[in-house]
């Protein structure tokens, strides 16, 4: 199957789920998540129509998509990978929106950097919601509080939350928990769900999935 059909499949299946779960057709943002990708296999998705790709890695990110934003107009990239504090200001100048504030340092470095360069990407906290000890995010409890710090203190809007559910757990409950911290921090935006999973997500209130696998194939 080529790029275009795996990338229609996606489309239709999104599109069905939403259909399933009573959401407006087209509430649901298809972020096509192209780490590890060069230039040459992500064109094909931007001949495709697809404009909203994310990126793990600044640095990466900084090797291929100036270029595809010069080439292609409209472009929208997320970082969805950790954030560390040197790379602020990069992802700052790079990226449209930073799905991975996890905690204060990262929240602080950006307001400075956000100010410094006069951009204002769109912003999301990242939860651990299986409370794993490798994974980057602010912990379930303590995510209020968190959001209620980055609008209060820093002056910083927080558009949503994400979350990576546990590989080995149903995804559903994860999903659950990151919906009702959302309405508990007032924010709108729900980004869960990958290529595994994100038709449950969907039925749980994403407004945004990160499909990659299910798009370009395996890494």
């Amino acid at each position: 199957m080529e790029l275009e059909e795996r990338l229609n499949d996606v489309r239709s299946r999104i599109a069905a789920a939403e259909r399933l779960g009573g959401r407006t057709d087209g509430s649901v943002q298809l972020v096509a998540v192209s780490k590890t990708f060069d230039a040459d296999a992500i064109r094909p998705a931007l001949q495709a129509g697809q404009r909203i790709f994310g990126e793990n890695r600044v640095q990466e990110g900084q090797g291929k998509w100036p270029e595809l934003k010069s080439e292609t107009p409209g472009i929208e990239l997320h970082l969805i990978g950790p954030l560390q504090s040197n790379k602020a200001a990069e992802a700052v100048a790079l990226f449209d929106v930073i799905e991975t504030v996890d905690r204060e340092k990262i929240a602080r470095v950006l307001a400075d950097e956000m100010k410094r360069q006069a951009k204002t990407p769109r912003l999301y906290v990242q939860v651990n919601t299986g409370l794993e000890p490798q994974k980057a995010g602010i912990t379930p409890n303590d995510t209020v509080a968190f959001v209620d710090f980055c609008r209060d203190e820093l002056g910083l809007t927080i558009e949503g939350l994400m979350c990576i559910p546990p590989a080995d757990e149903n995804p559903g409950p994860h999903f659950a928990l990151l919906g009702k911290l959302a309405q508990a921090s007032g924010v709108e935006k729900l980004s869960m769900g990958m290529s595994g999973d994100y038709e449950t997500a969907i039925a749980f209130g994403a407004t945004s999935v990160r499909v990659g696998s299910a798009i370009f194939g395996v890494r």
